[in-house]
Parts: C-alpha cells; sequence; structure tokens
C-alpha cells in the first residue's frame, strides 16, 4: 500500500507524516544499499524505485571521474540521510547537491560552461 504524502507547495518534495516511519526506514535503507552498491561498482538489481533511476541518471550525467563521484557521493549520502531523517522524500537531486555545494566553495558545477572553460572565465 503506498503511502501518504503530502505535496509542499514551495518545492516539489514529498513530505512524509511522522506515522509513515516504516516507509521511511524502508527509504533511508534503499538508498544507503543503493549508495553502497555504487559505490562498491556491484549493481545487480532489477528493480528500482523512480528517485533511484533518477539518482542513476543524474550520477551518470554528472560527468565527474570515479575519485570525484566517489567523494562526492559519500557527502551526499551524508546529507540525504539527514533529508530522509527530516521525512522529506524524494532525496535532493545528486546534481542540485553538487551544485549547492560548488556555488558556496565558488567552483563552478561539472558539465557547467565555466567549468569546461575555465579561461571563459576571465575574457
Amino acid at each position: 500500500m503506498p503511502f501518504p504524502v503530502k505535496v509542499s507547495s514551495c518545492s516539489c518534495r514529498y513530505i512524509l507524516r511522522m506515522e509513515d516511519t516504516p516507509d521511511l526506514e524502508l527509504a533511508i535503507n534503499r538508498f544507503n544499499r543503493l549508495v553502497k552498491e555504487i559505490l562498491n561498482g556491484d549493481l545487480r538489481r532489477t528493480c528500482f524505485q523512480p528517485w533511484e533511476v533518477d539518482l542513476l541518471v543524474d550520477l551518470q550525467e554528472c560527468g565527474l571521474t570515479r575519485s570525484r563521484r566517489d567523494e562526492a557521493l559519500r557527502r551526499y549520502q551524508r546529507a540525504v540521510q539527514h533529508q530522509l531523517e527530516r521525512g522529506e522524500i524524494p532525496p535532493i537531486k545528486f546534481s542540485g547537491f553538487i551544485g549547492r555545494r560548488a556555488r558556496k566553495s565558488g567552483i563552478p558545477p561539472a558539465g557547467s560552461p565555466a567549468a569546461e572553460d575555465p579561461a571563459s572565465l576571465n575574457p
């Protein structure tokens, strides 16, 4: 049985209610399992939740090297765990997480024109 969700009017995130704790724990466990499989390079399952597919596609589209991706994925995992513990689902997109971190540190996100051609910053 799908769990009831409340859609926040200020964003497109789905917010779980407190009585949905078992589903929240399931989401956290599924997320941690997916991240572990990605980091180990051992993704063998064939059934995914829609948000898991979105994460896999987003990871591939970010174009990070494996070492940078793995490091970012570990930081992303911690951020998403906190987000899910607050009851927010689905998790923030990986590209959104990377973009936000890049804006905070002043580094252009991977795949952006500034990241591909640093000389374009100094015409």
